[in-house]
């Protein structure tokens, strides 16, 4: 395996904009990505759902963020060049690399702590979570940090223009495609953005009534778009055919929340990049924060971009 046992010892070392015009440049920048190695919020192809072991998986995505703009399909694809995501059974390299993700322990030791979640105490590098998280940290001091330069970070880790070139090829395979968004997602999405900021008052269909409530929030935006949906949120989930589970989400996109598909609760507009516009609660007001796809309340997404328009 190729890895940390080939470098130096102890070498390694989008705004969103809300203005009408620019909204289109800013959903452009947000479904973008990162070129060399997908985007931080990916969802997973069915090659990585069948490739990935569940909680390897999972473990790559939580410990992404510990680097802002590191995407979680690049310490994937660095767990399989390595180890086959643990598969190989000995995880131990010739040069004295260990562990799923090939640590010589003294690099290992610049970049363990702090302890991740479900990590060792002390950590060590056999431990699938403390060598992730410190693969993070790792990729992070070497340009990866906002996704600037992970051509740089990955050859931190190994030497190689070959390794550099198979990593990002193994993380884009990993990374679902994402759909072309229609103009009316556009539309419904630039909507979105000149809402932020605007109180959430139940029952509010928009500035007539003081501001809006979740699902009075994604109707207006898709009657903006030309789109009729219906006006509560149960009744938007119910009306659209709905992706499947794990399908690459498009910005504009439906999210909805609950305690089951038959108690729809709430209902946000995802944006791109991992990011929703919704009106949450009274006393706050319109924002865009993460998507939160994977929370326990989520019950699925809906795309009434592909309906066209019907009014």
């Amino acid at each position: 395996m190729s890895s940390l046992f080939t470098r130096v010892a102890g070498g390694i070392g989008c705004t969103v904009i809300a203005l009408p015009l620019l909204a289109a440049c800013a959903l452009a920048a947000l479904l973008g990505g990162l070129s060399s190695g997908g985007s931080m919020a990916a969802t997973p192809s069915r090659h990585a759902l069948e490739d990935v072991p569940a909680y390897l998986l999972a473990l790559y995505q939580r410990a992404a963020p510990e680097c802002p703009g590191l995407p979680w399909t690049i310490l994937a694809a660095i767990g399989k060049v390595e180890t086959d995501h643990t598969r190989n059974p000995d995880m131990v390299s010739s040069a004295g690399a260990v562990g799923p993700m090939q640590f010589l322990p003294s690099t290992f030791a610049t970049y363990a702590r702090p302890v991740p979640p479900g990590g060792k105490n002390p950590p060590t590098p056999w431990d699938p979570a403390d060598a992730v998280y410190a693969a993070a940290r790792l990729l992070c001091a070497n340009g990866a940090r906002g996704g600037h330069n992970l051509r740089r970070a990955i050859w931190a880790y190994n030497h190689s223009d070959a390794y550099v070139n198979q990593v990002l090829k193994i993380a884009d395979e990993y990374a679902a495609a994402i759909p072309a968004p229609t103009d009316a997602a556009t539309k419904a999405v630039a909507f979105a953005h000149r809402q932020l900021g605007t109180p959430y008052v139940w029952g509010g269909d928009g500035p007539a009534d003081g501001g809006f409530d979740c699902s009075g929030l994604t109707q207006a935006a898709y009657h903006a778009a030309g789109i009729s949906i219906p006006r509560v949120a149960q009744a938007q989930y119910d009306a659209s055919p709905h992706l499947l589970k794990g399908a690459p989400l498009a910005p504009g996109d439906l999210l909805f929340f609950g305690t089951s598909p038959r108690d729809i609760t709430h209902v946000a507009l995802y944006t791109g990049g991992g990011q929703a516009i919704d009106a949450p609660h009274p006393g706050a007001v319109v924002r865009q924060g993460p998507a939160r796809a994977n929370s326990p309340s989520f019950q699925g997404a809906t795309r009434p971009a592909a309906q066209g328009a019907r009014r």
